[in-house]
């Protein structure tokens, strides 16, 4: 990773490497929007040659899965969809699918701590690396605006379908008394509860833990939890799991509210919480059609308070 941020940075002239580099201890890093807009800090693909480019895909692919570098890039293709269904005029470019931001923060090394952002509408990552070692991938936020694309040449298009479609599995594979226990409010929340805040906290345990599912019932959860945890690359991914493991499985707790039933006028809300992490889901926009989906690391998010103390002590 340290080598394809060097790779991208060297490739970048000095005006460029400005907008992109920022210090590792600057607030800055702790700054997140997955909505659109447009005064984001950092260098966008719209401001990147091909070569650039090419590298920033690279960066990306060094911190997503296979199937997590695919989905980030049919979440940017989706504004392109988004255009045709606002009619927006060809030179509006409130829906761009070059409006994705590359920032820098200290300088990227084997042995010392840095850390890059990728932020754009419905994708936004945070990666920190200490040693040549990935610290943290989060906040983790992809989403789907449409969820289901209902017509035009992509119709049909579901980015986010593994999401949906096994935790709905999983919430009718539940029985009555189980469900009592899910089933936290009738009505879906309007969006993540931990929204872009700096501290992920939802102060109310509830929900079913995972140590009152049966088997078969536990195999649909880890198959849900494993879709989120790896968006991530094969090795950090692990670590996340051995982090919920090491925390307790039964410590986790499935929570859902709203609508059970699929496809768009159906909003529904659910999340996998424990002492380790918040896993949030959200589709209650645009009459149940759009999607908001986050990974928190309640001990490392934005690389943590440990690795930020370090960084400042080390400088």
């Amino acid at each position: 990773m340290y080598k394809a941020a060097q790779n991208f940075l060297a490739l970048l002239d000095k005006k460029q490497k400005m907008q992109t580099m920022y210090p590792f201890d600057t607030a800055e890093r702790y700054t997140r929007h997955f909505v659109p807009k447009d005064d984001r800090k950092g260098i966008s693909l719209n401001e990147m040659n091909t070569q650039q480019r090419n590298a920033a895909v690279k960066l990306m692919k060094t911190a997503l899965s296979e199937e997590g570098y695919k989905k980030a890039s049919a979440i940017m293709s989706l504004e392109k969809v988004l255009k045709v269904m606002e009619n927006r005029a060809e030179n509006d470019h409130y829906r761009d699918t070059g409006k994705y931001f590359f920032t820098i923060f200290n300088d990227p090394s084997e042995k010392g701590i840095w850390g890059w952002r990728l932020d754009g509408h419905h994708l936004s990552f945070s990666f920190c690396s200490e040693s040549n070692r990935l610290v943290s991938g989060t906040p983790g936020f992809f989403g789907a605006n449409p969820a289901i694309v209902l017509s035009g040449p992509e119709k049909g298009l579901e980015i986010l379908k593994e999401e949906t479609e096994l935790a709905l599995e999983l919430l009718h594979a539940l029985n009555k008394e189980q469900l009592q226990k899910t089933i936290i409010n009738p009505v879906a929340p309007a969006d993540i509860i931990t929204y872009n805040n700096r501290k992920a906290m939802i102060e109310k345990l509830e929900g079913l833990s995972y140590r009152d599912m049966s088997k078969d019932q536990q195999k649909i959860f880890l198959q849900l939890l494993s879709v989120y945890i790896h968006r991530y690359t094969h090795l950090f991914a692990a670590g996340m799991m051995n982090d919920a493991e090491t925390a307790g499985m039964d410590n986790l707790l499935f929570a859902w509210a709203g609508s059970m039933e699929d496809g768009p006028g159906h909003p529904k809300y659910y999340r996998i919480q424990g002492p380790t992490i918040i896993i949030e889901y959200d589709n209650t926009q645009n009459n149940g059609n759009h999607i908001h989906s986050v990974v928190r690391d309640l001990k490392n998010d934005f690389g943590g308070d440990a690795l930020l103390e370090h960084y400042k002590n080390s400088h």
